[in-house]
């Protein structure tokens, strides 16, 4: 039998489907393209109203492209809303997911309505073709229940991987030749190792000691989280990106206690500084929501100036969609659509500017990129900086999932151009790739 996985959303989606993909070859299914699939799976996000466009046009995509596929809606949006479904054929919540194979003969839903979930087997017998990082989910689930998001219902309640499973998975993903690895989680701040109580700084200095990829990235944070023994352990890191994405929502102290979000404008200028002061070249990113309720003109226009001087690297900016279930649900929504997309539209403009600004400053400099196999523009190679800056080279053959060093020439058609000086040595807690001291 041969399934196709269509996925929507985060970073912790993409794992999701990985595994489940695993777990469908195990059994023996085969992975094919969406016209010839036998099972067609969606493992769908359902964070806005976007989202949720989303899946409805893929399903009704996927049964206008092959009409004998039997469709199977799976993961977030079929957990907290199982009752709107797009006419799928199958629809499984959290943990019938990883058990899809059982489910795959059945019609109807089988979600259970609950905030506790196992947190699945890491299954990585196959690999990511073509790809040069993976995504490793240490941490699931949410308890902060901020004012807007659906998250806590989507995910359940916090629980993490057991290092031990994790330093198995990172030695496999090494001895595959994988380059890096992205660390993620919905709240990686709460990771916990349900064996030894480890928190998600120990699980940092521990991989720092122990056979991975050689480069970790970190993929979200709590800037709550971050803290001054945080940052140090980033920047003595040899492993460790020297890159940050932290959420911040908004630049205006009204709108985030309205949000439920516990700092202040002052906290994150504070914060961001100190970052900067101790990490150098970092680059950071920040989520932005607008349109929130009672966002008004000067509360959005004190997101705007924050950012723009904040020195920040890159924006990921998105309307407010009121989800139901959450306690903004219930809001009056004062700011129409037609704002919220001029909104958008404003701080994806400062997006433009902060980026290049940013990738400005290395132009001149050498840099470490891990190349990608994908060809840009008939003719470059995209390798991204460890913070996180994506740069173009001309197209060679065995470049892909190479490191390599680069120097950073020109902005051209908007495009980062490096030239390739050498394969760089990846280090490994201060030695040549392998474990610390190996010879």
């Amino acid at each position: 039998m041969k399934f196709h996985i269509h996925t929507t959303g985060c970073k912790v989606n993409q794992w999701d489907s990985y595994v489940m993909a695993n777990t469908l070859r195990n059994r023996g299914f085969t992975q094919d393209s969406l016209g010839n699939a036998d099972v067609i799976i969606i493992n769908a996000c359902t964070l806005t109203e976007g989202a949720e466009k989303d899946v409805r046009q893929f399903i009704h995509r996927a049964r206008r492209l092959n009409k004998e596929a039997r469709v199977v809606l799976s993961g977030c949006h079929a957990q907290v809303y199982p009752e709107n479904v797009f006419g799928a054929d199958l629809v499984l919540g959290q943990s019938e997911k990883f058990s899809i194979d059982e489910f795959l003969e059945k019609e109807g839903s089988f979600v259970k309505r609950t905030r506790v979930f196992p947190m699945e087997d890491a299954l990585v017998d196959g690999f990511p073709t073509g790809r040069t990082r993976v995504f490793l989910k240490v941490q699931d689930g949410c308890d902060r229940f901020c004012a807007y998001c659906v998250v806590p219902f989507a995910r359940g309640k916090p629980r993490s991987r057991p290092f031990e499973e994790i330093r198995r998975v990172m030695k496999t993903f090494r001895e595959k030749g994988l380059k890096e690895v992205v660390l993620t989680g919905i709240e990686l701040s709460s990771y916990c190792d349900p064996e030894t109580g480890m928190d998600f700084k120990g699980l940092l200095q521990a991989l720092e000691t122990t056979e991975t990829p050689v480069r970790l990235r970190i993929s979200s944070i709590d800037p709550l989280y971050v803290d001054n023994e945080f940052v140090e352990i980033i920047a003595g890191s040899t492993k460790i990106a020297k890159s940050l994405h932290i959420p911040l929502q908004s630049g205006s102290d009204a709108v985030l206690e309205k949000m439920g979000r516990v700092y202040t404008r002052q906290f994150m200028g504070d914060l961001l500084e100190m970052i900067r002061r101790r990490i150098d070249s970092v680059g950071i990113g920040m989520d932005v929501m607008v349109g929130f309720p009672s966002e008004d003109e000067e509360r959005f226009m004190e997101t705007y100036r924050f950012l723009e001087t904040a020195g920040v690297s890159y924006l990921h900016v998105f309307p407010y969609s009121a989800r139901q279930g959450t306690r903004a649900a219930s809001w009056k929504e004062d700011v129409p659509d037609t704002v919220k997309r001029q909104r958008v539209r404003i701080l994806k403009g400062l997006d433009g500017i902060l980026r290049r600004r940013f990738t400005e400053r290395f132009v001149g400099t050498e840099a470490v990129i891990i190349v990608e196999g994908k060809i840009y523009r008939g003719s470059f190679l995209r390798g991204y900086t460890d913070n996180y800056i994506p740069v173009y080279v001309p197209y060679r053959k065995g470049l892909a999932n190479d490191c390599v060093k680069v120097t950073i020439r020109e902005i051209r058609d908007n495009l980062l151009l490096g030239e390739v000086k050498s394969s760089a040595t990846p280090t490994f807690g201060g030695h040549p790739a392998g474990l610390p001291g190996e010879e």
